[in-house]
């Protein structure tokens, strides 16, 4: 009897150890985590990105923190997470933000988290009827021939390639000087223009060549095709006598690649589990897409489009909390 007595205890106390660690193991992860700052999520000029961080900041707040939304400009996202002001960037993109990536990783001061899911693409976009009038397309040395095919009024005999806006960069009149192309560039005044211009061109079956990224309601509500010019490669903007032009750079196709998350180097201590959280917060293309056109083709609300994914995929983000 006094056997058994002695084995009772020992399993009774283990079972009380049991409990204090775990309680101990909770609390100091708890104590981690316990930061009441608000994370800090940069919202960016389009409505992919405000809809990534909107569905970032819609899991990290059901998960128990505080989070404030901070109007950045894209290019300088990262300068700003870098200076203090941001603690977590949704998108950044190969295509356009590899200089922005490199100076802010170079400061020590920011951390990728890894990729979204989609794989971006921007570059020349023309609708399928196009290829009637200039036969060849997608290769880019069709356009050499018929340019005239793409015309405006105010454009002609040149061929119209509207444009992203300056401040996005895309090289495009460089590419066409290097390229010899028929075209010149007209700039839209915003990304919501270029793309009243681009539904209401399509609909007339009017000349179109217009820049398009990727994921975009573009390539879920249209039919159409990139131009295919020379693959990226570096040194075709930094080195001349790369491509087919040996006097001039940007003599072919825009980068395409992943789109990275970043956050501030100091969020795997401040905030732990929103840090695993967002490391493996994901989305694919073509579901960002359909997002995308039900804000901008359906005209929903972004918040209420962002809540109906929050609550479809609450199983999937609630694994995403798991140590």
């Amino acid at each position: 009897m006094a056997r058994r007595g002695w084995r009772l205890a020992r399993v009774l106390a283990g079972i009380v150890l049991a409990a204090v660690l775990a309680v101990t193991v909770e609390s100091t992860e708890a104590a981690a985590q316990e930061s009441r700052d608000p994370i800090r999520i940069a919202v960016h000029d389009w409505t992919g990105q405000q809809l990534t961080a909107r569905l970032a900041g819609g899991i990290l707040e059901r998960s128990g923190y505080r989070v404030r939304y901070v109007v950045t400009d894209y290019m300088a996202g990262l300068d700003s997470m870098a200076a203090g002001r941001i603690d977590l960037v949704t998108e950044q993109w190969e295509t356009t933000a590899q200089p922005a990536m490199r100076r802010g990783e170079a400061t020590g001061k920011v951390e990728r988290l890894g990729p979204l899911g989609p794989i971006a693409i921007e570059d020349w976009w023309y609708p399928l009827y196009m290829k009637e009038r200039c036969p060849g397309l997608p290769d880019w040395r069709a356009l050499l021939k018929c340019g005239q095919a793409f015309a405006t009024p105010d454009t002609a005999p040149l061929g119209r390639y509207l444009g992203l806006p300056a401040l996005w960069e895309g090289n495009d009149a460089e590419r066409i000087e290097a390229l010899g192309l028929p075209f010149v560039v007209v700039d839209a005044a915003n990304e919501e223009a270029m793309y009243a211009d681009l539904k209401d061109a399509y609909e007339r079956k009017a000349p179109l060549m217009v820049w398009v990224y990727s994921p975009h309601w573009v390539n879920a509500r249209f039919q159409g095709e990139w131009v295919q010019f020379p693959k990226y490669e570096p040194a075709c903007y930094s080195d001349p006598k790369w491509g087919v032009n040996p006097d001039k750079a940007y003599d072919c196709g825009k980068p395409s690649g992943n789109i990275w998350k970043y956050a501030a180097i100091d969020m795997a201590r401040k905030w732990p589990k929103a840090h695993r959280i967002m490391t493996r917060f994901r989305i694919d293309g073509p579901e960002l897409e359909r997002l995308v056109a039900l804000v901008d083709i359906e005209k929903r609300p972004l918040l209420e489009v962002a809540g109906e994914w929050l609550a479809a995929h609450e199983a999937e983000w609630k694994a995403w909390e798991a140590p």
